[in-house]
């Protein structure tokens, strides 16, 4: 009878993706957890499983709790869940890709609540991160009592690049399952292939995989071993066929064909569970990773055939280089088939060296089978739970309200869903009642495009429709170019006539905007190539435009844009014409008393200090910077009540330099706008006044205003017109409505991303 470790821990919660779904990190989090229970006996052991589809899983009783990969929502349950279930440690399993928001953020919402220490698996740790994935990883190892990585030049990363506490990483192993030293011909027919040379690859299928070049390499090494056979094991990676079908395997099977090697290859295409993963690895003679990412820091499927005593062949990607160090394998440069095919033959030539190198891996691997790896994860979470017991004397307290961000509003898509029909957003509404008579317009079609990029990662159940709308707008903007004056129409009919040939210059540069950000964000090729092309054709005519708001929302749509295309000299010009005549009236208008653009403040005032500030930090020019902010402190200053909350300008006379200031009708776009621009300050400059700017502009939104009264309907998920002195504008229309959406994106998005400072 196996004898139980023991542990002063009692429960381990372990959160990630888990089997039945088919993914790496699933069969890690099911296979760690499994193990720790078995060593551990009287340690209660359970899993919360993150899903990526609406229906979810069939999980087994180990999986207590289901989280919603895209549901932001689900991530504050699942941390009440943990808090009240006396959980002594989380151990969670981080791959960008698996959970929900811009670079997995939507993660954060859920640690930052946590009253238990956090030992978090690092599965990708990358080399050159973009600025958000930068940012998710430096509030991950702040949040983190322990990070565990699988391999040295893991560890160093994380010192280097992240500048992690050296005291809080720890190497451990991969884990693998204690795979039997045998024969390869144990178990070949099984699989119809006794008498031949196996060459193996295993795992879900996806383009960076390589196997083209282990195809080529095939017609040498059949001309010197007509019985090899090369078989590769796995479906097709989920998102993959989500995304491309079943392309990158067929252009596989076609590639056999053209090299004539259709008879020595075999596509066993399906996630195979582990038992039958165990029989194709000892059938194997020699495995090959040929990946072309040299930026793999682990690969679970190498762990497994260099802990079953394999030969294997590799491109030099970071594990493998660290793996197969000491002649435990053979490494070949990237995309070189000649050098595959040398290796292979050289291997099946010396069966002495061949041997050799698998009894090097398998004495290797005695110290990353999952007995041994659980009992090295229990001790990594006694010393992060011993630490937080002597650091702190209440370490598991509920945090205050000063301590805690702010508690969102859930995001409710329904009015949006009503204002919109086959041909786009309607513009208005009578209450929460589309109003057909008033049509369409550009402007608000393209606020909705906007939405519908950010809502890309968004909850399962409405992310089609949100897909769908994301088409309808921007079909809607390519029908309102008119390409023989190179400019947007703005006003369309009910009955789909336009009524001007020509828009405003600020419905133009609006329509910039919202395609530079599906450029610049969107996920969806398709949509990308269209806007892209478009934004360049419209481009050209912002050159003639005086209207200032139109340079801002136009150099906020260049900034989206370059973010994919960066080296576009065309918008880079035009980025760069438009900023200085912003800074020249700027040094025109500005005095001591009135630090501004123009000599009044009317609408969308603060897209100004943004696109300037935006501008300044892209091309390196303190000077634009110095005017952006000074001119948005001066502007949060005049928008701040004597009571503290967000009054914006009033657009029932707005407020002429000398003039009276109106106080009413106040616009949602006008608080979308402030809290657009303060957070991207605060983005920028990480001074946490703009984070509580940001913050005083939403919660106008919410009832901190002049009527204390909410301009947001929770009921309908529509927004208020405008605030008057007494009352509400009770009509729901896009403009509104999609100020309040985007206001909420914006917000929840910084909320994920950046350390968010306490309340005083």
């Amino acid at each position: 009878m196996k004898q139980t470790k023991r542990t002063h821990l009692k429960r381990i919660a372990f959160v990630g993706n888990y089997l039945p779904r088919k993914c790496g990190i699933a069969t890690f989090t099911t296979d760690l957890c499994e193990s720790t229970a078995s060593e551990y006996n009287k340690l209660t052991c359970f899993a919360l499983a993150v899903n990526d589809v609406e229906a979810g899983y069939v999980y087994p009783s180990r999986v207590r709790f289901e989280l919603t990969e895209n549901d932001i929502v689900s991530y504050r349950r699942t941390a009440d869940f943990l808090n009240i279930n006396n959980v002594d440690v989380v151990s969670l399993q981080h791959e960008y890709g698996i959970f929900g928001g811009v670079a997995g953020s939507h993660l954060l919402v859920l640690l930052r609540e946590l009253r238990m220490p956090l030992v978090t698996t690092l599965h990708t740790v990358l080399h050159e991160p973009d600025a958000n994935q930068r940012k998710v990883m430096e509030e991950l190892i702040r949040l983190s009592d322990r990070l565990v990585v699988m391999s040295k030049i893991a560890a160093e990363f994380m010192a280097q690049i992240y500048h992690a506490p050296q005291e809080k990483i720890e190497i451990i192993h991969h884990g693998i399952p204690d795979i039997p030293f045998v024969d390869s011909s144990f178990y070949k027919d099984q699989f119809g292939v006794e008498g031949k040379m196996v060459l193996l690859t295993f795992g879900l299928l996806s383009p960076n995989k390589g196997i083209e070049n282990v195809i080529k390499a095939l017609p040498a090494v059949l001309a010197r071993y007509p019985n090899t056979v090369y078989i590769v094991v796995g479906a097709t990676h989920p998102h993959v066929l989500k995304q491309e079908g079943e392309a990158y395997r067929l252009s596989l099977e076609l590639l056999a064909k053209e090299c004539g090697v259709e008879e020595g290859i075999i596509f066993h295409n399906r996630f195979v569970g582990l038992d039958e993963l165990v029989k194709f690895i000892c059938t194997t003679d020699i495995y090959i990773t040929p990946y072309i990412n040299p930026g793999q820091i682990v690969s679970g499927t190498l762990a497994y055939v260099v802990g079953a005593g394999k030969s294997a062949i590799s491109t030099p990607y970071w594990y493998a280089r660290e793996l197969l160090d000491d002649d435990r394998g053979v490494l070949v440069p990237f995309n070189e088939p000649e050098a595959i095919a040398a290796q292979v033959i050289d291997l099946l030539d010396d069966s002495v060296k061949r041997h050799a190198m698998r009894k090097r891996c398998y004495l290797y691997g005695r110290e990353m089978i999952w007995p041994v790896v659980a009992q090295r994860y229990v001790k990594c979470f006694e010393s992060a739970y011993d630490e937080r017991m002597r650091r702190q004397r209440s370490p598991f307290a509920i945090k205050p309200l000063g301590q805690r961000p702010l508690d969102l509003p859930v995001l409710n898509p329904n009015h949006l869903f009503s204002l919109t029909d086959d041909t786009g957003i309607l513009q208005h509404s009578v209450s929460i009642v589309p109003n057909y008579k008033e049509g369409y317009t550009t402007d608000d079609n393209a606020r909705a495009l906007i939405l519908t990029t950010m809502l890309e990662n968004t909850t399962q159940d409405i992310m089609q429709k949100i897909d769908k709308l994301a088409i309808r707008y921007l079909a809607f903007i390519l029908y309102a170019f008119n390409p023989d004056l190179g400019r947007f129409r703005n006003f369309l009919s009910y009955d789909r006539r336009w009524l001007e040939d020509c828009g405003s210059e600020d419905s133009h540069g609006r329509a910039l905007w919202a395609l530079g950000v599906v450029v610049g964000r969107s996920k969806l090729r398709n949509l990308r190539d269209i806007a892209g092309h478009l934004f360049s054709i419209a481009l050209p005519a912002t050159l003639k435009f005086s209207s200032p708001r139109a340079w801002a929302f136009t150099l906020i749509g260049i900034h989206e844009y370059l973010r994919r295309f960066s080296g576009d000299r065309v918008a880079q010009n035009v980025e760069e014409i438009l900023a200085e005549r912003l800074m020249d009236l700027y040094r025109r208008n500005s005095g001591e008393d009135w630090s501004w653009f123009e000599d009044i403040l009317s609408y969308s005032n603060a897209k100004m200090p943004l696109a300037l500030l935006l501008c300044g930090q892209r091309l390196g020019k303190d000077d634009m910077k110095d005017v952006a902010l000074k001119t948005l402190e001066w502007l949060a200053k005049v928008q701040t009540s004597g009571k503290g909350y967000f009054q914006p300008i009033g657009s029932n006379g707005f407020y002429r330099r000398g003039g009276e200031r109106a106080y009413f009708d106040q616009q949602p776009i006008e608080a979308y706008g402030m809290a657009l621009a303060c957070l991207e300050t605060y983005r920028i400059t990480g001074e946490d006044n703009w984070y509580k700017e940001a913050q005083r502009a939403f919660e106008w939104f919410l009832g901190r205003n002049n009527g204390r009264l909410m301009i947001y309907d929770p009921t309908t998920g529509g927004c208020f017109d405008s605030l008057h002195s007494d009352r509400v504008n009770e009509n729901q229309g896009a403009e509104s409505t999609l100020a309040f959406l985007l206001s909420l994106l914006e917000i929840r998005q910084a909320e994920n991303i950046l350390a968010i400072p306490t309340q005083e």
